[in-house]
């Protein structure tokens, strides 16, 4: 069998309805739009939403909040958190997020100062807050932005 030989099963496909053929065919003059009004006309027919005029859906619904499109979302590890990985080990985005401290990377990573550091790391991350900074350093590790 060969592409061009393939053909749909009997009875799967049907014939297109051809209207605005004449009136003998059932689907002339008005080609099955009926008489009159919005709809018969050619680009006729409402938006998208629209309601007949009755407040449509999404303007009856309240609306809440401020959705920032410039806004950056940080995803937050504590330096208490980094005591599970060896010593000399180089943290950054990919080892948190394998090692399942960080779920999905969204705009970075910020470590932050909570709790105690007790292992030299070199963490990598794009912002830390200046006790994370101490805490690192304090511990013998290196904290760089990326």
């Amino acid at each position: 069998m060969k592409l061009h030989e393939l053909r749909a099963a009997e009875g799967a496909t049907r014939a297109p309805k051809r209207k605005g053929r004449g009136t003998g065919s059932g689907n002339g003059t008005t080609a099955g739009r009926g008489m009159n009004g919005q709809n018969s006309r050619s680009g006729g027919g409402v938006r998208l939403g629209f309601e007949g005029g009755q407040m449509p859906l999404y303007r009856r619904l309240p609306k809440r909040g401020f959705n920032n499109k410039w806004g950056v979302t940080y995803d937050v590890v504590n330096v208490d958190e980094l005591n599970k990985f060896e010593a000399g080990t180089v943290v950054n985005q990919a080892v948190l997020e394998e090692a399942g401290i960080v779920k999905q990377v969204r705009d970075g990573v910020k470590i932050l100062g909570e709790g105690e550091l007790k292992v030299a790391l070199t963490v990598q991350a794009n912002k830390f807050s200046k006790s994370a900074v101490e805490k690192i350093e304090a511990a013998g590790g290196k904290a760089e932005v990326i």
